[in-house]
């Protein structure tokens, strides 16, 4: 293949700039190239709330988009997950306290399914009774949240801070808390993927009904 190939292959690639989501205020995460506009898809790009918002005391906040649309030089992206540094997790924990986490899965009030793990921080150690009420307080408050809330705003109150601020206020009257945080947010379906979900459990169900109506028809 002569240079002047390799040249003209090169310079056919086009570098599309990646958008954070609305909620993120499109903001700059970087370029990425390609060949053709169908090869930018599905691509995830890593960064932090902090390069985001340039406040570099937020860079313990690890954020995932993917592109789901491109335009003619610009490529689209969606939340994907949000998660705390290792690190900063460390630093949270403390001797004679207690860290009560919690897993809980959420459909927001526009159906998307996210899983949620929220965690809260004693100032000593608790008790088995309060660190099942605190987590109860988190499991509830977590799910009111998304029943409230669409996606984006729902999302919005996990990485600024809202949701863990609601979880203190109303778990430290069960015991002391230090602190409370979202240690990960995971986007499991979309309103699409959910709603697929749905008709392929009503198909199965109705397949469940026909072969129980044939046994007992051989019966």
């Amino acid at each position: 293949m002569s240079e002047r190939s390799v040249s003209r292959r090169k310079q056919e690639k086009r570098w599309y700039t990646v958008l954070a989501p609305e909620q993120f205020d499109r903001a700059e995460l970087g370029e990425t190239p390609a060949d053709e506009p169908e090869q930018v898809y599905d691509r995830t790009i890593d960064t932090t709330l902090g390069e985001l918002t340039g406040d570099a005391s937020e860079n313990n906040i690890k954020l995932t988009f993917k592109v789901t649309d491109v335009g003619s030089d610009a490529a689209y992206t969606e939340f994907v997950s949000q998660e705390l540094t290792r690190d900063y997790v460390r630093s949270l924990v403390r001797r004679g306290s207690s860290k009560v986490a919690a897993y809980v899965t959420v459909v927001t009030k526009d159906d998307y399914r996210v899983q949620v793990q929220p965690v809260a921080l004693t100032t000593k150690k608790a008790d088995h009774s309060q660190e099942r009420a605190i987590r109860r307080t988190m499991i509830d408050l977590t799910k009111e949240a998304a029943r409230e809330h669409t996606f984006a705003d729902f999302i919005e109150a996990v990485v600024q801070g809202r949701l863990s601020s609601n979880i203190y206020n109303e778990a430290k009257t069960i015991y002391p808390l230090r602190r409370v945080e979202v240690l990960k947010t995971t986007v499991e379906a979309s309103p699409e993927e959910l709603a697929e979900e749905e008709a392929t459990a009503v198909d199965v169900e109705e397949e469940d009904v026909e072969v129980d109506a044939d046994e007992e028809d051989e019966e």
